[in-house]
């Protein structure tokens, strides 16, 4: 598995637990709906890590909460 879809499993997994929406995490953190819409629906190929880090501190979740997950051990390059 590559890095950025693990990432972006991680990402819609821990969304899901937090019950975020785009709207919440625009609402009460301040990023752009454009962007996060963008990220999810893989319109990048990157996601730079500042921008990993305000969505999770706007859900109150860690880095190291993030990247302490199993899926990490699957990605290949």
């Amino acid at each position: 598995m590559k890095l950025y879809d693990a990432v972006l499993q991680r990402l819609k997994q821990i969304m899901a637990e937090k019950n975020a929406s785009l709207y919440s995490l625009n609402k009460e953190g301040g990023i752009p709906k454009s962007t996060l819409s963008q990220v999810l629906n893989k319109k990048q190929s990157k996601i730079k890590l500042d921008l990993l880090y305000d969505i999770l501190s706007t859900m109150g979740v860690t880095l190291k909460e993030f990247f302490d997950d199993p899926i990490f051990e699957e990605v290949t390059d």
